[in-house]
């Protein structure tokens, strides 16, 4: 039997590799899902058995049959299919019920796997292609952007400006949407490697069958091992997953970014720009270890250990990469002369070892003057990490002596000694292939990886700032009463925050979010308690290099609920005004950085009011900052679901308000989004160029400058009202039938997965805050989660319908609908996003989650009023768009969601006959376990969780 993957000739393969539209283009993927599939049929037939593999086919085939007769209306069939399929479950033991979904969940875990290689191989096709000089230039490309520009009369000088503007700092936080293991996510990974190598063309049988066969065990071993977690994973374990990102793809990632950049600049430009002078265009940034907002487990001391173990893992790969460059920089002064700056600096180092060049280093490296300089720099690395030196015959040994680095800007400074020396002596080629990687390294990463965020709410520090006050108070008169645990934790953590701002990296630690801000009180009770912590708020040293000083500790409120958007610009406006924070800005280089929250403000008012509040915010955020004469960064908290701000990156970016954005960009990525986006060295180079070059679109909005330039962003006076009424009409209907009802509260409570959370132990923190389920403790991750899991997606287009509804009966009420989609960015991704919900929902399956209800009344009464308002947007969708179908515009995503469908409905069905089972008193270990196993599956199949 031939490999899978050979194919009739590879004269036809590689057209396909290359193919740029068409389904030539889309063979390989078709190709890989089917190849995929057949080799976990065969993985099931030998590890579950012929049975187990024949129920997956015949629910998998009545799952097709069924959306076949939808699809062409034949509602009728469709429903006695569906009833059918349920029979069919219904009567399954739990052990083969769990084994069941368990199928369908690989299925996705290979569709997944397909998908992600094909989005990798789109992307080398897009860059062999042709003439780099000709080639179609997409505007998600830095490529496309400088295009664009260019086209616009923005001169080379002027884009240049433009790009030293801008820092995008992604955020990595540990909220509870990974449902993966790591083990999972490890054996994801060989896979994907082993798909690649499939490309890499021709490849002769015996590879091709090996890498089968590769595959064929890998998909066994994942049969083999336990999807869902034993047990919660512990902070320390969500550290290191997010640390493992950095060797994974990022360090690798950023040199071959950079290089992007300049090729880039050159193609559009003419400007010949090496590595080591353009701008830095990206920090990093980490929640995990320091968001201690409802995670009991968050300790000073978890603080501390991710300070550390970032630190670590940073000096581990400089430690790797300086030996690889030892063993490559092999120039030898009898060849070529050094510089003058390096030899004094290498006698400075034998100077403060007091010893001779010979006494330090023997014979080793005689004549190769930028080894012996450069394993000084290694041993001063190794001082820093606290690493010993065993071996005596290494050459680190004897240099033990020499004092650790206190401050990137020392190492810095070190390297760039070498990197003179080369540029001076006919050899800039190695200084750019060997030394301005490291540089790059350095002035990103400093010696501490990331910034990480405290993450506190604001009702804790309320709390802490009087029970402090009071102990202050009867200190000097009485014993003072005991503090409580919350406020010793406050306390504690900001003692930890002092002691590390007292070591090497004081800028480890710079942010301080307050979630739950409603005043002015919320932001300045971090800088009281702060200092009672012993930490110095203000900056000083100058500066925002990799080290000019402590740059303090700021405040960042969070602003959350619909309420706290609409009063963010008079809460910052009082405190930008106030005389004792005007000596903190300035202290910060007159910065000030805000956060929006889009969970919390998407289930406070609805998907549409979320949307324009936040556009409002910002906007409004921006003009106050001007009056003030505050530099503003925004940092945008969004989630991997609409529901939680999710969407295509670069559109969100672009969709900002125009005039309202000055370069500088934080962004939190958060769970299952880590892996979509940085599992891969490709992956992560796509998406940190995406949000690169939409902040740089978004800065120079080059279509603003061209006449007739379509989706500029200028926000016309009348689409601003639309808007305005549109959000009224939505956030009214929403709170009255969402918030207002508190039958829906139980309806979700019964007709979704929700209470089940737990039982995937997907993250370190709780659910739900403490009491009673209401709105106001809910989390607004569970709330997607549960909407997500029952196939409704209810927070991604819930109000939207009746508000486009009502206002399109208005005389031109519907004409400036269509235009808004035309032209405004902001509307067009709304509108998007929420039809990307609506192809996702499913009203047939959604309608078996509703039958857990048993309340018949409350169940048809709130299910029937969720399906009135899906089919009103969904109507008003398509009426806006001019299609006749959902994702008629977009037929990846269209293919991808139909593919996944006939996987993701008996999974659905299953769970729901889990749920029934627990409810009737079923509540095993089992029966939660398949439970368990189900969403895990929905979750890959639908890639969402919360």
């Amino acid at each position: 039997m031939p490999p899978l993957w050979k194919p009739e000739s590879w004269e036809e393969r590689l057209a396909e590799l290359e193919a740029r539209s068409g389904e030539r283009k889309e063979a390989p993927l078709r190709r890989d899902v089917r190849s995929l599939g057949l080799l976990l049929g065969r993985v099931l037939r030998e590890q579950a058995g012929d049975a187990l593999y024949h129920k997956v086919e015949e629910l998998r085939q009545s799952a097709i049959r069924r959306r076949e007769a939808q699809g062409k209306g034949r509602l009728r069939e469709a429903e006695d299919l569906m009833q059918m399929a349920v029979l069919a479950v219904n009567t399954l033991p739990v052990d083969q019920a769990y084994r069941l979904s368990r199928a369908f969940a690989f299925y996705f875990e290979l569709i997944n796997l397909a998908e992600t290689n094909h989005r990798k191989r789109r992307r080398l096709s897009l860059q062999i292609s042709g003439n780099v000089d000709r080639r179609e230039a997409q505007r998600g490309e830095l490529r496309g952007t400088l295009r664009a520009m260019r086209e616009a009369g923005i001169s080379a000088d002027q884009a240049l400006k433009w790009l030293s503007k801008v820092l995008v700092v992604p955020v990595f936080t540990a909220h509870p949407t990974e449902i993966a293991r790591s083990s999972v996510l490890m054996k994801r990974r060989r896979m994907g490697e082993f798909l690649e190598r499939l490309d890499r063309i021709p490849v002769p049988d015996e590879e091709l069958t090996a890498l089968e066969e590769a595959l064929t065990a890998e998909i066994t071993a994942l049969w083999q091992t336990d999807e869902v977690r034993s047990r919660r994973p512990a902070v320390a374990d969500e550290v290191r997953m997010g640390l493992d990102y950095y060797d994974v793809s990022i360090f690798e990632t950023l040199p071959g970014l950079y290089e992007e950049v300049a090729a880039a600049l050159k193609s559009e430009y003419g400007l010949e720009l090496e590595l080591s002078e353009l701008p830095l265009l990206l920090r990093f940034g980490s929640w995990i270890g320091g968001d201690r907002d409802g995670n009991p487990f968050v300790t000073p001391e978890v603080t501390r250990q991710a300070i550390l173990a970032a630190r670590a893992r940073l000096l581990n790969h400089y430690d790797e990469r300086l030996q690889q460059t030892i063993d490559l920089l092999t120039t030898s002064a009898q060849q070529l002369p050094v510089s003058d700056e390096l030899r004094a600096r290498l006698k400075d180092f034998q100077a403060e070892l007091h010893l001779s060049a010979d006494a330090a280093f023997g014979a080793t490296f005689e004549f190769e003057m930028y080894r012996r300089y450069l394993v000084c720099v290694r041993a001063r690395l190794r001082q820093t990490a606290g690493k010993t030196v065993d071996d005596p015959q290494m050459p680190e040994s004897s240099l033990a002596g020499l004092a650790p680095y206190c401050s990137a800007a020392d190492l810095l400074e070190d390297l760039k000694v070498v990197r003179r020396s080369l540029a001076a002596n006919k050899g800039l080629r190695l200084a750019e292939t060997l030394i301005d990687p490291l540089l790059l390294m350095v002035r990103t990463f400093g010696l501490h990886l990331h910034t990480l965020d405290i993450r506190q709410h604001a009702k804790v520090h309320r709390k802490a700032l009087e029970e402090a006050s009071a102990w202050c108070a009867q200190n000097g008169a009485a014993a003072p009463g005991p503090l409580s645990a919350e406020t010793r934790d406050v306390i504690e953590t900001l003692r930890v925050v002092a002691e590390i701002k007292a070591g090497c990296s004081p800028e480890a630690i710079r942010q301080y979010v307050v979630s739950g801000a409603t005043c002015v009180d919320d932001i300045t009770a971090v800088v009281w308690l702060a200092r009672l912590g012993g930490v110095e708020v203000a900056g000083h040293g100058g500066g925002d290099g990799p080290r000019c000083g402590d740059p303090g500790l700021m405040p960042v409120p969070l602003f959350e609920s619909i309420e706290d958007l609409r009063n963010a610009p008079e809460i910052c406006r009082t405190l930008w005004n106030s005389d004792s924070y005007k000596k903190l800005l300035a202290s910060w280089d007159n910065t000030q950085e805000v956060m929006l929250g889009y969970s919390d403000s998407n289930k406070d008012g609805g998907m549409l009011t979320s949307t324009w509040e936040i556009f409002r915010a910002h906007r409004a955020l921006h003009e106050v900052a001007r009056e003030c004469g505050v530099r503003l960064r925004l940092f945008h908290g969004r989630g991997g679901t609409v529901g939680r701000g999710g969407g295509p990156t670069h559109r969100a970016i672009y969709a900002q308000p125009i005039g309202a954005f000055e370069g500088q960009i934080r962004i939190t990525e958060q769970g299952e989004v880590l892996h979509w986006k940085y599992s891969d060295v490709v992956l992560a180079e796509r998406n940190l160029e995406l949000m690169v070059a939409a902040s740089l679109d978004a800065l120079a909005r080059p279509n603003a400058l061209l006449p007739g330039g379509r989706y500029s962003g200028v926000l016309q006076p009348e689409w601003e009202s639309v808007f305005e009424e549109l959000s009224e009409i939505s956030f009214a209907y929403y709170r009255d039938h969402i918030i207002g009802d508190p039958d829906v509260l139980h309806y979700f409570e019964v007709a979704t997965p929700v209470a089940e959370l737990e039982h995937a132990r997907i993250g370190s923190r709780p659910a739900r805050r403490r009491g009673q389920m209401s709105f106001e403790n809910l989390r607004a991750i569970p709330w997607v989660f549960g909407w997500t899991q029952s196939r409704l997606l209810v927070p991604a287009w819930f109000g939207v319908g009746t508000a486009f509804a009502e206002f399109a009966k208005k005389p031109g009420g519907a004409g400036l609908l269509r235009d808004m989609m035309a032209e405004f960015p902001l509307f067009i991704d709304v509108v998007r996003n929420v039809e990307m919900a609506l192809a996702k929902a499913d009203l047939g399956i959604a309608s078996l989650y509703a039958s857990l209800v048993p309340d018949a009344a409350l169940r048809e009464r709130v299910f029937g009023l969720l399906q009135a308002e899906f089919e009103r947007t969904r109507e008003a969708v398509l009426e806006v768009t001019g299609q006749k179908d959902l994702l008629e515009s977009n037929p990846v995503l269209a293919r991808s969601i139909l593919l996944r469908n006939p996987y993701v409905d008996p999974m659905s069905l299953i769970q729901v006959d889990l749920l029934r089972r627990k409810r009737a008193g079923e509540d095993t270990d089992e029966v939660n376990r398949a439970i368990a196993g189900t969403i895990s599956g929905i979750a890959a199949g639908l890639r969402n969780t919360g």
